[in-house]
């Protein structure tokens, strides 16, 4: 019988690379962007497309980079075009190389020092104080927009735990909108959740939650602190809820697994798996068949 080898068009390679990349979750970009580079075997491609992916990756997850102390996280909402970003604390823009965890460029970037920065700045020192007290590596940045020619907030919060060698990589972030008006402003927020572990299954979670409320303006003091406690509530509510819905879901799947899975209170093998199981790849159809027969005898 003759060997069948799939030849992977350009087109299709490039499609999968953008698609992978995209996928990655947080805090495993680059490892997936070399376990792809492998399989490809185009350094020339994979770079093109790595360099595209990893910015949308950097803005997904609020990537923190530090620029002379201060903390700033990559965004859709402070960049400004062209993969360049700027910070309004330290009133620089640059690129961001995820590739090589290197900024690049670096340029002084005016900011029109008016009502609304400064407003801005005491939105930002409140917010910093709730998440000092409630991240153990917190980082927000709030941002200020033009829209229509109406002026925004935008406060983004991000914490992370990527811990690979113990098989499991977190995220947390949340963003914060409120347009400044006198009187009465709409906030509206999303909070978001996401996790992977990665020992013996592959097993990823994401939870999200959308909220809006309205905010009573009197001046700019009472407007930051009112916004710093309305999130800390909002987002309090949020991991109580999640903290629940894990303990319902826990209690669901060792009922479900008592009833469906054999307890043989060892490790699977999936190495002597894949060498025992006579695989029989069919790529265009994309599936495999295998021999269930020696599959069943393995596992019992």
């Amino acid at each position: 019988m003759k060997n069948f080898r799939y030849e992977v068009s350009k087109k299709d390679k490039e499609k999968a690379i953008r698609s992978l990349l995209t996928q990655a979750p947080p805090g495993e970009f680059v490892n997936c962007f070399n376990d792809l580079s492998l399989l490809v075997q185009d350094e020339k491609l994979m770079r093109q497309y790595g360099e595209w992916a990893g910015n949308k990756y950097c803005k997904k997850y609020f990537v923190p980079l530090s620029i002379d102390g201060h903390q700033v996280l990559l965004s859709h909402h402070n960049e400004l075009g062209d993969h360049r970003f700027f910070d309004p604390h330290t009133r620089l823009s640059f690129k961001f190389d995820v590739l090589e965890n290197q900024l690049k460029d670096i340029e002084s970037h005016g900011v029109l020092r008016n009502e609304a920065e400064c407003l801005r700045m005491v939105v930002s020192h409140a917010l910093k104080i709730y998440v000092s007290k409630h991240f153990p590596s917190g980082n927000c940045n709030v941002l200020r927009k033009t829209i229509r020619n109406k002026e925004f907030l935008i406060a983004c919060i991000e914490d992370h735990h990527y811990k690979a060698s113990d098989y499991w990589n977190g995220l947390w972030k949340s963003k914060w909108i409120f347009s400044i008006t006198p009187f009465l402003t709409q906030v509206i927020g999303s909070i978001y959740v996401k996790a992977h572990f990665f020992k013996q299954v592959n097993f990823h979670l994401d939870i999200s939650k959308d909220v809006q409320d309205c905010l009573d303006v009197v001046n700019q003091a009472q407007l930051a602190l009112g916004f710093a406690n309305f999130v800390e509530e909002q987002e309090n509510k949020f991991q109580t809820a999640v903290i629940e819905e894990f303990q319902d879901l826990e209690a669901s799947l060792k009922r479900i697994l008592r009833r469906d899975l054999p307890v043989t209170r060892t490790y699977v093998n999936w190495q002597r798996i894949v060498n025992d199981l006579k695989l029989v790849m069919y790529p265009r159809l994309g599936y495999v068949n295998y021999s269930k027969n020696v599959l069943c005898h393995w596992i019992t």
